[in-house]
């Protein structure tokens, strides 16, 4: 996945996220300990058999393969970075600094991430972990850096979802999980037009799309630094 490690070193002083994105092709990596809560005890996912279909017209069967403890375990995977997608752009948004474009997108999205978190938190219900906090190290003072991050964690967010999806036994699960999957996608183009205008940061920038295990993902958004607990 190209995730334009160049313009990431330009504005993180320590490397961090550009080592997070470096960490998306380590083989094997390790996952962070902030996201050891996300092995949820196994059980049925009744709520969501019951909530998902009414909105997303799906069905309540399952897939060959994997578990309902897979599933909740994805989905808490899925929700820990949803908290960090909506803490960064609540951030972003309460700072007051971003009119214009900029503004629209970090307003759009802000709202976008809260309800990704609020749907996944209802799916859970009670097996839903809590959100750890978070430190984004200044990088929502100003818009080129905000925009420079937003771009790396949609992308990271992109290819989570995507190395998820044949892993998921309900059809209940996947179908709001392809769903928020289709929006990341068109945060992760906005986002890039807005940086590149046309220019050197094309909004699509190949025609497929490359999947990282759970591994992969918890180790790079471990580097960003962007986890307090």
């Amino acid at each position: 996945m190209n995730m334009d490690q160049i313009s990431v070193v330009e504005f993180d002083g320590d490397e961090a996220v550009a080592e997070a994105v470096a960490g998306l092709e380590e083989a094997g990596a390790t996952r962070g300990s902030f996201f050891r809560r996300s092995g949820a005890a196994a059980g049925g996912l009744g709520v969501a058999a019951a909530l998902v279909p009414s909105f997303f017209g799906g069905t309540a069967g399952a897939r060959e393969g994997g578990s309902k403890a897979q599933d909740v375990k994805i989905l808490n995977f899925a929700l820990t970075l949803e908290y960090l997608e909506a803490a960064f752009y609540r951030e972003a948004v309460n700072r007051g600094i971003y009119s214009g474009a900029v503004g629209t997108f970090a307003a759009t999205v802000a709202s976008h991430e809260a309800t990704h978190v609020a749907t996944l938190k209802s799916v859970l219900g009670s097996k839903a972990v809590a959100s750890p906090s978070f430190d984004f190290k200044g990088t929502t003072k100003q818009w080129k850096t905000f925009l420079r991050t937003a771009k790396v964690l949609e992308d990271t967010g992109v290819a989570a979802y995507q190395g998820q999806a044949p892993r998921i036994h309900q059809n209940a699960v996947l179908g709001p999980a392809a769903a928020i999957l289709a929006v990341e996608a068109r945060h992760a183009a906005w986002v890039r037009d807005l940086l590149g205008a046309g220019k050197t940061v094309k909004p699509a920038p190949a025609a497929f799309s490359t999947p990282h295990s759970m591994e992969a993902i918890l180790a790079a958004v471990k580097k960003t630094g962007f986890i307090k607990s």
